[in-house]
C-alpha cells in the first residue's frame, strides 16, 4: 500500500492532470500515508525536520534571486551578453551558456532556471533571434554544472545530508568532471541547434522576419544601478562566505538564509523599499513539495527500498564498469521519479553501503547530470518549464526529450571519464 500511494503521488506530480500543481499531489500522498497510519506521525515529522537545512538553503537562494531580479542584475547580465555578442548568434549562445555556468555554480541551478531564463528570453527577443537554443542552454547547463560545488544544486544537500564532504574533497572529486560535462553539453547543444544558430534569416516571436547578415544587432549596453552593484558585491561576499562554511564542514542552510536576509534588508533600506514584497517571490509551494517528498522517501525506505538500493550499489562495486552503470542507472531513474526523491534514497544507500569516493562521485553524477534527459528529471527543469509558461512559451515533453536523448548521454560519458581520470591519478 505504501509503494502504491508513493508511486501514484509521484506519477501524478509528473503528469500534473488538469494542471494541478505538483505540490498538491505529493502533499496529498504524504497526508494519506499518515491518515491511514501507514507512516507514524512521529516518523513523518522527523522526515520533515531532516530537511531543515535544505529548506533554509532554498529560501536564501530564492530570496537572493528575487532581490537580484528586482534590482535588474540578471537583466543587466543578459543585456551585456547581447551587446558583447557583436552581431553573432553563436557568440551570443556561448555568452549565455557561460553566464548560466557561473549562475549555476555560484547560485544554484534553480536560480538559472527561475530567474536567468526570463532574462535570457527578454534579451534574445531584443536581439531578434529564435529563443529556443538559448533557453535550452539555460535548462541544460543548470544540470550540467550543478555538481561543481555543494551550493550548486539543492539535490547535493539532499544526497549528502548530514555528511557533506569537505570543500577540498568536493572540488577534487567533481572539478574535472564538471569541466568535461559542461564542455560536452555545450558542444552537443551547438550541434543540435546548428541550423538555428547559423540561419541567414531569423523568425521573430511575433512572426516577423529580420533580415540581417550579422543575425543579431549590437544593442547599447545596459547600465546597472547603484543598488544593482551593491547586490552583486553582496552576492560575491555571500558566495565567499558559503565556500568558507563548506570548507569548514558547516551546514549551508543557516548561513545562506541569514546572509540573504541581511543583504535584502540593507539593499531595501538603502532604496527606501519594503522587503516584504520579495517574500511573495519565494516559492513556498516548492518548500512544501520538498518536505512532502522527504516523507514519501522515508516511507519507501521503511519498507526495504534502502536495502534494495544498498544491494545494487554493493554489487556495482564489483563490476568493471561499475561507475558507468551506477551513473546511468541513477540518471535514468531520475526521470522516472525526479532527482530529489531518488537523491534521498541513493544518498542513504551510498552511506549504508560505505561506498568509496569513486562510486560516491558516480552516484552524484547520476543524480545531477542524469536530469538532463527529460522534463521530469529535476526540480530545476520543472521550474524552467513554469518560467517559460509565464512568458507564453511551451516546450513539450517530447521536444525536450529529443534534445535530452543526445545531451544527457554525451555529458554523462564525459563526466564519468573525468572521475575515471581522477581515479587513475589517485585523487579518488
Amino acid at each position: 500500500m505504501i509503494l502504491l500511494i508513493v508511486a501514484a503521488s509521484i506519477a501524478l506530480m509528473l503528469l500534473r492532470p488538469r494542471g494541478i500543481a505538483e505540490v498538491w499531489w505529493v502533499g496529498a500522498g504524504a497526508v494519506l500515508l499518515v491518515a491511514l497510519r501507514l507512516v507514524p506521525l512521529r516518523l513523518a515529522a522527523h522526515a520533515v525536520r531532516e530537511g531543515l537545512d535544505v529548506y533554509l538553503f532554498l529560501i536564501g537562494m530564492m530570496l537572493l534571486s528575487a532581490l537580484a531580479e528586482r534590482e535588474g542584475v540578471f537583466d543587466w547580465v543578459a543585456a551585456r551578453a547581447v551587446h558583447d555578442a557583436r552581431g553573432s548568434s553563436v557568440r551570443l549562445f556561448t555568452l549565455i551558456y557561460l553566464t548560466g555556468v557561473v549562475v549555476t555554480v555560484l547560485m544554484s541551478n534553480d536560480a538559472t532556471a527561475v530567474v536567468l531564463t526570463p532574462a535570457v528570453l527578454t534579451a534574445v527577443r531584443r536581439a531578434r533571434v529564435k529563443p529556443l537554443p538559448y533557453l535550452f542552454a539555460c535548462a541544460m547547463v543548470a544540470n550540467a554544472a550543478s555538481f561543481a560545488l555543494p551550493i550548486s544544486n539543492p539535490a547535493n544537500l539532499v544526497v549528502f545530508r548530514g555528511r557533506m564532504p569537505s570543500l577540498g574533497h568536493w572540488m577534487i572529486a567533481f572539478g574535472v568532471p564538471t569541466l568535461l560535462s559542461v564542455s560536452a553539453t555545450y558542444l552537443a547543444l551547438r550541434v543540435i541547434f546548428r541550423q538555428q544558430l547559423t540561419a541567414p534569416q531569423i523568425e521573430l516571436q511575433s512572426g516577423e522576419l529580420a533580415q540581417t547578415s550579422a543575425q543579431t544587432p549590437v544593442l547599447a549596453p545596459a547600465r546597472l544601478s547603484a543598488n544593482g552593484r551593491l547586490v552583486l558585491a553582496g552576492l560575491a561576499a555571500m558566495i565567499a562566505a558559503l565556500l568558507v562554511a563548506s570548507a569548514c564542514g558547516i551546514d549551508l542552510g543557516w548561513p545562506t538564509c541569514l546572509l540573504a536576509l541581511s543583504l535584502t534588508l540593507v539593499v531595501s533600506a538603502r532604496a527606501w523599499r519594503s522587503p516584504l514584497p520579495l517574500l511573495r517571490d519565494i516559492s513556498w509551494k516548492t518548500l512544501a513539495l520538498v518536505a512532502a517528498l522527504f516523507v514519501l522517501v522515508d516511507a519507501v525506505i521503511s519498507v526495504g527500498a534502502l536495502r534494495w538500493a544498498v544491494d545494487a550499489l554493493t554489487h556495482a562495486q564489483t563490476m568493471p564498469a561499475g561507475a558507468l552503470a551506477v551513473s546511468f542507472a541513477i540518471g535514468i531513474g531520475n526521470n522516472l521519479v525526479n532527482n530529489l526523491p531518488l537523491g534521498l534514497i541513493a544518498g542513504a544507500a551510498a552511506q549504508t553501503a560505505h561506498l568509496g569516493p569513486f562510486l560516491s562521485a558516480s552516484v552524484m553524477l547520476g543524480i545531477d547530470l542524469g536530469s538532463n534527459l527529460s522534463v521530469t528529471g529535476s526540480l530545476a527543469t520543472i521550474l524552467w518549464l513554469i518560467a517559460l509558461r509565464r512568458e507564453g512559451l511551451h516546450v513539450s515533453a517530447r521536444e525536450y526529450l529529443k534534445v535530452g536523448l543526445w545531451v544527457m548521454p554525451v555529458g554523462m560519458l564525459a563526466a564519468v571519464a573525468g572521475i575515471l581520470l581522477m581515479r587513475a591519478l589517485g585523487a579518488l
